[in-house]
């Protein structure tokens, strides 16, 4: 800055340099300062060229911290699965459904353990028997496949459409964890064991739902979601046939939702809802109509 004297002042002590241009020390009155053209164009060159090099510097890691950010995004804990849905199905009425079926289960058995978001999520993980071999006893009894007893070809085709999307969760990143935990859990709910205490048993007599429905709920404090084969006349009682049992993240037992659905014992390639365009569909049972528990053959 350039500081001038007031015109009524006649004596000028030696000019001071204090930043600005020059500042005048004068002996009585104040000081009037005016900008340095020269010195403000200076520092705004500097400024500009500081500019200029930090932005040259800092691009390549802004440009890494938006893909870095979009990422994170992208795999946000908001796209991944918050339950698992432990399905357990009546060997009888699958087989009543199905064709070249073998119903030689007097309990019931595992479906499978689905996240409720994703479907074949790495199709390079293929399955391998071979790591779960010590598990093999406990699946064939379990978790048998029902059309094909000899075969892997069940647990093939629910790791390759559910396990390798519940494989997000550290605690199920591998085939031995995911087929182990839903033995586990189908083990610690012990729905057979469940509904015998209740007096819920295989029978030509028929159940309501309620009965059914409330019984699971004051014995696990949660609602599971329970599914029928739908009668194709009136007068026919619907007949028990799938039932689900919810657990969160951390595999503490959950309320399942309970709006309607259709579900399905197929395990075709495309594993279409049985009954979508058939009236004895799987889906949700209803209130109103009686439950056939159909007994073993």
């Amino acid at each position: 800055m350039m500081c001038l004297r007031s015109p009524r002042l006649a004596e000028l002590t030696k000019p001071v340099v204090q930043g600005c241009w020059t500042k005048t020390a004068l002996s009585f009155g104040k000081a009037v300062c005016r900008t340095n053209p020269v010195q403000t164009e200076i520092s705004s060159t500097k400024s500009s060229i500081f500019t200029r090099s930090a932005m040259r510097l800092y691009f390549p890691l802004l440009v890494c911290l938006a893909a870095a950010l979009s990422n994170a995004a992208i795999s946000s804990p908001l796209d991944l699965w918050t339950k698992l849905i432990l399905t357990q199905q009546w060997p009888n009425t699958f087989c009543s459904v199905e064709h070249h079926c073998h119903p030689n289960f007097s309990y019931w058995t595992l479906h499978g353990l689905w996240p409720d978001k994703g479907n074949n999520c790495n199709s390079s993980w293929h399955f391998n028997s071979s790591e779960i071999e010590d598990l093999l006893p406990d699946m064939k009894k379990s978790w048998p496949d029902l059309l094909h007893p000899s075969s892997v070809q069940f647990w093939k085709y629910e790791w390759s459409k559910h396990g390798t999307c519940a494989a997000d969760a550290a605690s199920l990143n591998s085939q031995h964890k995911y087929f182990s935990k839903a033995l586990e859990l189908y083990h610690k709910v012990d729905l057979n064991s469940m509904l015998m205490k209740f007096n819920i048993t295989p029978s030509d007599k028929y159940y309501t739902f309620s009965e059914i429905e409330e019984g699971m709920t004051n014995f696990y404090g949660v609602k599971p979601k329970i599914q029928c084969v739908h009668p194709s006349k009136n007068s026919e009682p619907q007949v028990l046939g799938q039932i689900e049992i919810c657990f969160d993240a951390d595999f503490t037992l959950l309320d399942c939702e309970k709006h309607f659905t259709i579900s399905t014992f197929s395990r075709g390639p495309l594993d279409h809802p049985l009954g979508v365009t058939k009236p004895s569909g799987l889906s949700v049972c209803s209130y109103d109509i009686p439950v056939y528990y159909p007994p073993v053959p």
